[in-house]
């Protein structure tokens, strides 16, 4: 590497972290990506305003900010746009979507439901075995969850919902992702997702739902799981090779609000 060019890098790949941290955990402030990356938080905003000028970013009102900005003055946070998430994206092309499309023309969209069941299902397989390790703590299962997702590209992270006896309806946890390798044949084929939730479902033990995705527009594929009630993980087959959804008696009726799922 020439000396002369190595700031250039080193601020390309600083920046390539701040757009991840910001798939991690958006809405963030440039305060909080300052303190994580210890960096002044000047030097995070000159990245900021780098990705925003790109498109890959957008900003967003996040609540009240107490200091310097004002009572009650919204602070200004990030999330990554459309284009960022396709600049995130793994290797996943053309062909593909012309495959699946080929795929449900021939066959109809029952094979390409098919097709997505045995792709999580192959997920599903390597994941249980983590998950089993971690016990049957509901929540402790959710962590080991979040680390294999994580791992295989979907930027996990889970996040506490409600205390019981407060205001908030429901006690349980929010698994987001920000962000999906196969976000693109989800956007068109909702198989993806409906495979996905069914498969969180069975490695959970409880029925689980998704409340935003990254297909329909969201900023992050957000799936509420219930700990309310304990209940045991439903083993998975370790030789079935055509999983079923999971079902439940009682759907979770959870109201979205801007705190809750963004």
């Amino acid at each position: 590497m020439n000396i002369a060019e190595a700031p250039q890098v080193l601020e390309s790949r600083t920046r390539d972290r701040v757009l991840q941290a910001i798939s991690e955990r958006g809405p963030v402030t440039a305060a909080t990506l300052a303190e994580e990356f210890g960096l002044t938080v000047p030097a995070v905003r000159r990245h900021l305003e780098n990705l925003v000028d790109a498109g890959l970013i957008v900003e967003r009102e996040h609540g009240p900010s107490a200091g310097h900005r004002g009572r009650g003055r919204p602070a200004r946070a990030y999330v990554v746009s459309a284009t960022g998430h396709q600049a995130l994206e793994s290797d996943y092309d053309d062909l593909a979507m012309e495959a699946l499309r080929f795929l449900s023309g021939e066959a109809g969209d029952d094979a390409v439901r098919r097709f997505a069941e045995q792709r999580v299902h192959e997920l599903e397989q390597r994941y249980a075995v983590e998950l089993d390790a971690a016990g049957s703590s509901r929540a402790a299962r959710v962590d080991a969850l979040v680390g294999a997702l994580t791992r295989d590209g979907f930027a996990a992270s889970a996040r506490p919902v409600g205390e019981p006896g407060s205001a908030t309806p429901f006690t349980g946890i929010q698994l987001c992702q920000g962000h999906c390798p196969v976000q693109g044949a989800a956007r068109e084929f909702p198989q993806f997702c409906d495979a996905e939730t069914d498969a969180f479902s069975r490695l959970l033990g409880v029925h689980v739902q998704r409340l935003a995705t990254l297909a329909h527009g969201d900023h992050v594929c957000t799936t509420f799981v219930p700990t309310s009630t304990v209940q045991h993980a439903t083993p998975v087959s370790r030789t079935s090779t055509n999983p079923t959804p999971s079902s439940s008696a009682n759907t979770i009726a959870v109201t979205r609000t801007e705190g809750s799922t963004r």
